[in-house]
């Protein structure tokens, strides 16, 4: 599956546009404007709410949930130390985590599971500010590495323009 995902320049709070490989908006990410830590719905070409990402407070380096339906599905975590390059990791139930690597500065990363790559992110083939090229295998649930990337976007490329 092949999405494009733009983040929205002139928006109140953070929002982002995925579309699908035939161009049609699949899912569209809205940040509320005023609230403690990054809170987004994550919804459908409707309007429908199907996931809702939360960022939590109080930990050691940048940590978010994605929850749908009320649980928690994914937690991702930052990695705080690691030589030359970022890393982070998409803990969900059980024991097939995600571990996102690359350079997640440059935009250029993959995530994998167990040595296999099942997603990479790209910004290789666009020159707009914020639009990825992100192409996920169709084993993998879309909404939770769509979402991770979200997260990672707004850790890394935080709006203030510095990387955190």
């Amino acid at each position: 599956m092949r999405y494009v995902m733009r983040q929205k320049f002139w928006s109140w709070g953070d929002t982002y546009k995925i579309q699908d490989a035939e161009g049609r908006e699949a899912f569209i990410v809205k940040g509320r404007v005023f609230s403690w830590g990054d809170k987004l719905s994550f919804q459908d070409s409707a309007g429908e709410e199907i996931a809702f990402i939360r960022q939590r407070l109080l930990h050691w380096g940048p940590t978010y949930t994605i929850e749908r339906e009320g649980r928690v599905v994914a937690e991702v975590r930052k990695h705080l130390f690691t030589l030359l390059r970022c890393k982070f990791t998409v803990d969900v139930p059980g024991p097939d985590d995600f571990e996102a690597t690359g350079n997640l500065l440059d935009r250029e990363y993959r995530f994998e599971r167990h040595g296999q790559t099942v997603a990479e992110v790209s910004k290789r083939w666009f020159t707009l500010t914020d639009t990825y090229g992100i192409e996920i295998a169709d084993t993998e649930d879309p909404i939770i590495l769509l979402a991770a990337t979200v997260i990672i976007d707004l850790v890394c490329h935080g709006d203030d323009g510095k990387h955190r």
